[in-house]
């Protein structure tokens, strides 16, 4: 299964595991795939610590980092001299007070970690470069850019420390702004994947990439939790996979253990593109949340990134406080980003035995394929 990604990167497999869960990203990284840490959920003295923790454990074996830098913000986001709740209107305060009254979530605000706007303006270019700087003193092997194109200080200073940079598209049109700014890899991302997502499927979306930014390799997201779909991906020109929805229910995941149980249960009709948790469309479970701000009579719309971000982590915080107590309306309201694919995750199994099924999977599609061909010749 080695492609030319892997001898780029020195891994054994194509197999790429974006999580915001240091415990995922070093087991896929042991196993033999390839970590990929989402920083956006941390400081850059967390940041640091948490890759201190990755590098303590993968005995120099290759992980990435990912960094979230959105091409159009809210223009608050900007002023670094404002405060960014200050920009959230009362009418959004108010309905988020009315969610958590009209589904009894009685949990106490929550402690934030960071301040507000240091939160907020990481999705900036200035604050995604802090995180930068700390993740380019580890040894990564990749850094990534989702959302938009990496700005022109994050590809200097990857190309400086020679850290090849990898960014997420939704489009060819995506595809061909990403490589001219700079990037190394693209992730061809389809609408079927949790997270930020556009509207074309991986099925359609990733055969356009490859050959629209050939020679530059492209890794495939969306719809990938199996090794079969994993062969399809390959087949569409990939050299390897992205993937984050399959390890939400591994054991080592962050997830809430009430979040785990929904997914656990749920198809694939149950997510949602909805820009009820960033701003942005992102597909998520389907809950109380999603339905209330997406179709509501009361809603007021959900506002732009970032702020829309700092109503709903701080409702959410509260909510999954509540959901954990088993208070059923809290239960209703929680949700997180998952993919289409979380119809197929009915199991809690460890990480490193999800890449070693997927790997399994692959070989047996790949040898189904071969006896299909050799009984046409």
């Amino acid at each position: 299964m080695r492609t030319a990604i892997c001898e780029r990167l020195g891994v054994e497999f194509p197999l790429f595991a974006f999580s915001h869960c240091r415990d995922v990203v070093a087991a896929v990284t042991n196993a033999g795939g390839f970590g990929v840490l989402g920083a956006v959920a941390y400081t850059p003295d967390q940041l640091d610590t948490e890759l201190t923790w990755i590098d303590e454990r993968v005995d120099g074996r290759p992980y990435g980092v990912d960094v979230l830098v959105p091409g159009k913000l809210d223009a608050s986001a900007l002023d670094l001299d404002a405060h960014l709740t200050d920009f959230i209107p009362e009418r959004h305060r108010d309905f988020v007070t009315h969610l958590l009254s009209k589904y009894g979530v009685n949990a106490p605000p929550q402690p934030v970690a960071a301040s507000t706007d240091e939160f907020g303006r990481r999705v900036t270019a200035a604050g995604a470069t802090g995180l930068i700087d700390v993740a380019l003193k580890h040894p990564i092997g990749l850094i990534a850019s989702a959302l938009g194109p990496p700005p022109p200080e994050m590809v200097a200073k990857a190309r400086a420390a020679g850290v090849p940079v990898a960014a997420l598209v939704g489009t060819v049109e995506h595809a061909h702004r990403q490589v001219a700014a700079g990037a190394d890899l693209i992730v061809a991302q389809g609408t079927e994947a949790g997270g930020h997502t556009g509207e074309i499927a991986t099925m359609v979306l990733v055969p356009q990439v490859v050959d629209a930014v050939a020679p530059v390799p492209v890794l495939a997201a969306g719809g990938i939790a199996s090794g079969r779909q994993m062969a399809a991906a390959m087949a569409l020109g990939a050299e390897g996979v992205w993937c984050g929805s399959v390890w939400l229910t591994t054991e080592e995941a962050e997830t809430a253990p009430s979040v785990k149980r929904k997914m656990l249960a749920a198809s694939s009709l149950d997510t949602v593109r909805s820009r009820s948790r960033t701003g942005k469309p992102a597909r998520q479970l389907k809950s109380a949340w999603t339905e209330e701000w997406d179709s509501g009579p009361e809603s007021p719309g959900p506002l732009g990134m970032p702020l829309q971000m700092l109503v709903a982590e701080a409702a959410m915080a509260r909510i999954g406080t509540a959901a954990e107590r088993g208070e059923p309306g809290a239960v209703e309201l929680a949700n997180y980003f998952v993919g289409q694919v979380v119809g197929q995750l009915d199991q809690v199994k460890p990480a490193r035995e999800v890449v070693y099924e997927m790997v399994s999977e692959f070989a047996d599609a790949v040898e189904r394929l071969s006896r299909l061909t050799a009984l046409s010749t």
